[in-house]
């Protein structure tokens, strides 16, 4: 047997009304996910365990199979994984975006979703300017990268920048959560409001000012931890070589933890534009030699982040037809079975613009297993679904129908 997991990321959503009360998922036309609907078997899975918060990093981990309070250290261990960037024992490891701030208040968590090679620039003149023995900037993919601080202190309470748009920054700035975190809280914002008086001088700044874009005018460091322990997917389910294909470092680097090789894809973006044929081609040559391939799409979320209804269901559009419907029409050509699972990690409701942490729909499609009686894949059809609710590892097991422990 083989194994696919097509994550679309943050997918999932609540009825709007510019769409007549449907959710992005009801409102797009997607014969390929109903298709898998109504011949696999569906229900809801709980991807946020209790007390903590919906970000894609705990998703993706926990649809994973693995337990969290065991092995989260923050987003920035795993992001630095996929770029190569060691983590030592006495380091701690932060998410680095770039950000807009306008008139005091987070515009935007993505700097305009500004391009690689100006953030590259960009990340190079932090290093020059605030790095040192105990500080360093990694450069990483867009508006994501990565800092690195030692003898760091990760009881610190910090803000996704996601979450918090139009919020003045001074309100959601680093606090230690105890007495020995003050120093490293300190630094962290000392960083951070350096970083607003130095990058709006840049000449890339300049430029996109002149050019009517957002300038990525401040760093903000979140998600803080040390490096993970993590078992591999082969060690812990007995599957065989894997692969995963994303365009955002999180991904790849909790892929790598699982025990996966990364596959670049020319022109991924994690945007509405990225070569949706590139990654599915790349998934179907991985599925001749591989076992298991993770397939992430990072579209969805973006959209439901800009609070994009329209672009959001012509995501579930493009992930439906350029995705889904090659991967069907080849399904039956790898010489044994292939299971196909298709979910979001967390909903991205566009009215809100950040994630929650609200159970997400999943179908599971393993030949010659008989399907229960959902026909179409949406948020709220899966409800009657064979799984009922998951949570916890039980995906993961129903997947490779691995025993529960």
């Amino acid at each position: 047997m083989k194994y696919i997991i097509v994550l679309g990321d943050g997918m999932a959503d609540e009825p709007i009304l510019s769409l007549g009360n449907l959710t992005p998922l009801q409102a797009a036309d997607t014969p390929a996910m109903n298709w898998l609907a109504a011949h696999g078997r569906c229900g809801l899975l709980h991807t946020v365990p209790a007390g903590f918060e919906p970000g894609s990093e705990i998703a993706n981990l926990a649809i994973l199979g693995y337990d969290l309070p065991t092995v989260f250290e923050g987003r920035g261990s795993l992001e630095a994984a996929s770029m190569g960037v060691e983590i030592q024992p006495d380091e701690m490891a932060m998410r680095c975006n770039l950000i807009c701030i306008e008139e005091g208040k987070i515009k935007n968590h993505s700097a305009g979703h500004i391009s690689n090679e100006e953030a590259e620039e960009l990340m190079a003149y932090m290093q020059k300017e605030l790095g040192d023995n105990v500080v360093s900037f990694y450069p990483g993919v867009s508006y994501r990268h990565l800092l690195k601080i030692k003898g760091g202190n990760k009881a610190l309470k910090c803000t996704p920048p996601h979450d918090v748009p139009g919020t003045p920054f001074a309100d959601v700035l680093v606090q230690p959560l105890d007495v020995h975190a003050e120093e490293t809280a300190a630094r962290i914002n000392s960083l951070i409001l350096r970083s607003q008086e130095l990058l709006p001088q840049h000449p890339v700044n300049l430029r996109r000012k002149a050019e009517g874009k957002d300038m990525a005018n401040s760093i903000w460091p979140w998600s803080p931890g040390y490096k993970p322990r993590m078992e591999t997917l082969s060690s812990r389910y007995g599957i065989g070589r894997g692969a995963v294909i994303s365009a955002v470092d999180l991904i790849k680097g909790i892929g790598v933890y699982a025990g996966l090789r990364s596959i670049d894809v020319p022109g991924a973006t994690g945007l509405y534009d990225t070569n949706y044929e590139g990654k599915v081609e790349a998934a179907i040559e991985a599925l001749r030699t591989d076992d298991f391939v993770y397939l992430h799409i990072e579209a969805s979320d973006e959209a439901g982040h800009e609070g994009n209804a329209e672009l959001k269901r012509t995501t579930v559009e493009y992930l439906d037809r350029r995705v889904l419907r090659p991967l069907l029409q080849v399904a039956d050509t790898f010489g044994e079975p292939l299971t196909i699972a298709l979910l979001p990690d967390h909903p991205t409701p566009c009215r809100i613009k950040t994630h929650t942490s609200a159970p997400i729909p999943f179908v599971i499609y393993k030949p010659g297993v008989t399907p229960d009686a959902v026909q179409t894949y949406d948020e709220f059809s899966v409800k009657n679904g064979y799984y009922g609710t998951l949570s916890g590892e039980q995906f993961i097991q129903a997947l490779f129908d691995a025993p529960t422990k």
